[in-house]
């Protein structure tokens, strides 16, 4: 998970333009300053083309949380 976590501190703070920006597993669009549904769309883009993966859309509706898309990276990627 950590090796995730690190590969997605840049894309999120790329795409919400805060280059301090530390996320965590915990971490959701209620705690995250910018992070509304545009961001959203721009960060679902991002972290499927750096992973190599793709998203169906409910799966993202489950989600609750950073920890839950590490959670299915890792799923789609040994899956």
């Amino acid at each position: 998970m950590d090796n995730i976590l690190e590969r997605l501190q840049p894309i999120f703070q790329d795409v919400l333009d805060q280059p301090g920006l530390q996320v965590s597993a915990e971490d959701s669009g209620q705690t995250v300053a910018g992070w509304d549904s545009l961001a959203h769309i721009s960060l679902v883009a991002a972290i499927e083309h750096e992973f190599k993966v793709r998203f169906a859309l409910g799966e993202l509706e489950e989600l609750k949380n950073l920890g839950d898309m590490i959670a299915l990276i890792q799923t789609k990627r040994t899956g």
